[in-house]
């Protein structure tokens, strides 16, 4: 196991209860919990958006669990595909199966068990709508996504689909229907992943460029005309944060608050067009991270 940076191995000596914590500790990492997490608070909101009647705690809990299995399949299926590119990478390098922790068939097992489970769960707790985009949201980030961003920059299109999937997966487990509330929250997510990506592949470029990605929008390069389309992208959330109010979805107050919030964020994408350096960068993925589940509080307190 790794501690402060240095990968250790688990020794004959080592007792059953340590054991099990470093195993515990590489599953969560093979699954990248926080991120997880916050895709699962993304379905949570989904929900909580189409609900109109009390709150089927249970069947909230089945929503959380399910969207827990499928985002924590993809992700770890990303890292079994991924492993001898994680291997250059000085970010990705200490991960369980790049590092040898985890076997490449104990990772597949883990994670086709947890894929299966939650679309299962999907499937007969909730209906077959969100099973079914549940189902398209793991298959096409692990098999599309994840080997498209060897290739080319477009990927981030690619990966934009299953990453705005939660939040409508959420909103059709209870509603069973796809209607404009839904459009509108998938656009905002939609959208919004393109500076957060963005944001990411400017920080960590050089360690990408190790492995052989080349993420960044326009040839790969750090620059004006990179900082230029990660502020176009960021602008058109103007639009899609104005649409739930010209909808009546949300009150006017959350509507206000919303293109208010969406104006801040493009300030920080605009800071990274004007001096295109890593600090801004950083700041950008910060707000980033901020952004979108306040936007979601804000869709959820303020509907109608």
């Amino acid at each position: 196991m790794h501690k402060d940076g240095v990968i250790t191995t688990i020794s004959h000596k080592t007792n059953p209860l340590e054991i099990l914590l470093l195993k515990s500790s590489d599953y969560l990492q093979l699954i990248k919990l926080r991120l997880t997490l916050l895709v699962v608070f993304s379905a949570g909101m989904g929900y909580l958006f189409a609900v109109s009647a009390p709150i089927g705690w249970s069947h909230f809990s089945l929503l959380l669990l399910s969207g827990f299995l499928i985002t924590g399949s993809a992700n770890g299926i990303n890292q079994i595909i991924e492993r001898d590119l994680d291997k250059l990478m000085s970010r990705t390098a200490n991960r369980p199966v790049a590092a040898g922790r985890l076997h490449p068939a104990e990772a597949v097992m883990l994670t086709g068990l947890m894929g299966i489970a939650g679309v299962t769960v999907l499937s007969v707790y909730m209906n077959t709508i969100s099973a079914l985009l549940g189902l398209f949201a793991l298959l096409s980030y692990a098999f599309v996504y994840t080997p498209l961003k060897r290739f080319t920059p477009l990927a981030v299109v690619a990966g934009a689909f299953p990453g705005a999937l939660p939040t409508i997966i959420g909103y059709t487990a209870i509603s069973g229907t796809i209607d404009i509330a839904c459009i509108a929250i998938f656009a905002i997510q939609f959208v919004w992943q393109f500076p957060h990506f963005w944001a990411i592949a400017w920080l960590w470029d050089d360690d990408y460029k190790k492995a052989g990605f080349n993420l960044l929008p326009v040839k790969g390069e750090k620059n004006k005309q990179t900082g230029l389309v990660v502020f176009l992208s960021t602008v058109f959330l103007i639009p899609v944060c104005t649409f739930p109010l010209l909808s009546n979805l949300v009150n006017i107050y959350a509507g206000f608050a919303m293109v208010a919030l969406s104006l801040v964020f493009l300030y920080f994408s605009y800071i990274v067009y004007r001096d295109c350096s890593l600090q801004a960068a950083k700041r950008l993925l910060l707000a980033s991270i901020t952004y979108l589940p306040v936007i979601q509080l804000i869709l959820v307190f303020g509907k109608i």
